[in-house]
């Protein structure tokens, strides 16, 4: 049985430095993560709070989530946003 991995949270910047560095490397990291194998659904989107990016994300199973976190945190995106914070809820593992 193949059970869907689904996070959602926030990208929390501490400044407006990070959030420069964050939407320049956003749209390739977006792009790269819908073509994704095992790749449901996936959105960032700005919220009322300018250093504040909610998160969406749905993969078909545990390895396609897992192949994801490896690959975005191994990408010049995970790089770029190594230092803001995460905070997230994942359901499915």
């Amino acid at each position: 049985m193949t059970i869907e991995v689904h996070l959602s949270g926030q990208l929390v910047c501490v400044d407006m430095d990070e959030v420069v560095s964050f939407v320049r490397h956003l749209p390739i990291h977006i792009a790269l993560t819908r073509a994704e194998a095992g790749c449901i659904f996936f959105n960032v989107t700005r919220t009322g709070y300018p250093l504040l990016w909610q998160v969406d994300e749905r993969f078909h199973d545990d390895e396609a989530f897992y192949a994801h976190q490896d690959g975005a945190a191994n990408s010049d995106w995970g790089r770029a946003t190594a230092m803001i914070e995460r905070r997230y809820t994942v359901e499915g593992l």
